[in-house]
């Protein structure tokens, strides 16, 4: 079997809820071994956010296959002797402590870097290690409202929030090509050097083309619920048999195809109102009345099949359900049974397939599984052990 890219790279993690388990999960995929510190007792916080699958949190089975579970308390000077003792023998160091607890800690970014020079220390915050926001608090949501993109989320008439933990996810996905890079600057210059992501600024960068927009516009994009703020037609329509489908057109050749072919109205192609991609955003209103009055005329298998004839990009609106059942992800074997306290269950492959090599898809650790094991490689005997879980360190 041919070693996963990472093996060999140790990953330890003081982490909680979503975007630094996040990082470190797909850091495992690849094969590095990540030991995930937790509180002893309760542990990782997001641990306890359901009890959906087979007892445990929906949140922490995504985000925590392939570790290893070591309780420490860090707030005693014999847990934190005990993390000097694994991280001397590490490569990475992530964390997304509560602003100010890394430094009181000692497990700032400088600190580390002093006392452990080859160690690459990642740091996930919510507004930045400075700047005069370091200490607030940052959750999704919270951040999905400072960057604007409620703004942008829902309906003319309302704001939402995005379904899934957007700002964790970005920050989480930045965080893991940053180490990516960190340990590849590593092995070639043999300087390791700090990572550090926001949440903010993670989806800040996710938010720059209605930056751009807006900036130069003088407006923002205004909330189109299902469509599109700065394309039409792009939008979903309600079809004979109750259902939707969601229509795109992306360019001047589609249009074209789209009137003739799906509308059945060649001439429609050249009226003024929609005879560009501006013309038909401003005129947005007539030309969706146009094709709802059209779609309304077909069931959902029949629109499917006109748009796809005329190469317009479609969807139909899966519920969660659907898109669990999915033909794509059956078809393409994008599930993997993974082991959870209590059970198996299916989980989703990591998107980036690399050739030759199946991604590491173990078991999702309960609290401190592996403390034992652990300990026991720092050279603690079995009554050191016993002592230090007597003490509530472990």
């Amino acid at each position: 079997m041919t070693a996963l890219p990472l093996s060999g790279v140790t990953v330890v993690s003081v982490e909680q809820a979503v975007a630094a388990p996040f990082a470190t999960r797909q850091l495992a995929d690849l094969g590095a071994r990540v030991i995930k510190v937790e509180r002893p007792g309760e542990g990782d916080f997001a641990r306890h956010y359901d009890t959906t699958v087979h007892g445990q949190s929906s949140y922490f089975v995504w985000l925590n296959r392939s570790k290893e579970s070591v309780t420490l308390d860090l707030k005693t000077s014999a847990g934190r002797e005990l993390l000097e003792g694994i991280l001397a023998r590490a490569d990475v160091f992530v964390q997304n402590l509560a602003p100010g607890a890394a430094a009181r800690l000692d497990l700032d970014a400088d600190a580390l870097t002093r006392r452990h020079p080859s160690l690459i220390p990642c740091a996930i915050t919510g507004y930045g290690s400075t700047g005069p926001w370091a200490d607030r608090k940052a959750y999704d949501l919270l951040v999905q409202c400072q960057t604007g993109l409620v703004s942008l989320t829902g309906t003319p008439e309302e704001t939402a929030r995005t379904g899934v933990s957007i700002a964790d996810i970005a920050a989480g996905t930045y965080a893991y090509s940053g180490i990516l890079t960190a340990l590849y600057a590593r092995a070639t210059t043999g300087v390791a050097r700090a990572v550090e992501v926001s949440l903010f600024e993670a989806l800040a960068e996710w938010m720059s083309q209605p930056a751009h927009y807006t900036r130069h516009g003088g407006v923002q994009p205004p909330r189109v619920g299902t469509g599109h703020a700065t394309i039409a037609p792009y939008g979903a329509f309600a079809t004979a048999d109750g259902k939707r489908i969601l229509l795109s057109v992306q360019n001047e050749r589609e249009w074209t195809a789209f009137c003739s072919r799906v509308l059945d109205r060649p001439g429609l192609a050249d009226d003024p109102r929609f005879a560009t991609g501006p013309a038909r955003v401003a005129h947005r209103d007539a030309l969706d009345a146009i094709i709802a009055e059209r779609s309304l005329r077909s069931t959902a298998d029949e629109l499917t099949a006109l748009l796809d004839a005329a190469g317009i990009a479609n969807a139909g609106i899966n519920d969660v359900r659907e898109f669990v059942e999915h033909p794509v992800l059956a078809a393409r074997d994008r599930w993997q049974d993974v082991a959870v306290p209590g059970g198996v269950v299916p989980a989703l492959r990591p998107p980036a397939d690399l050739a030759g090599i199946a991604p590491r898809m173990d078991p999702v650790p309960s609290v401190g599984e592996h403390t034992e094991r652990v300990l026991i490689e720092l050279g603690c005997s079995p009554d050191r052990i016993e002592a230090l879980r007597a003490d509530g360190v472990v």
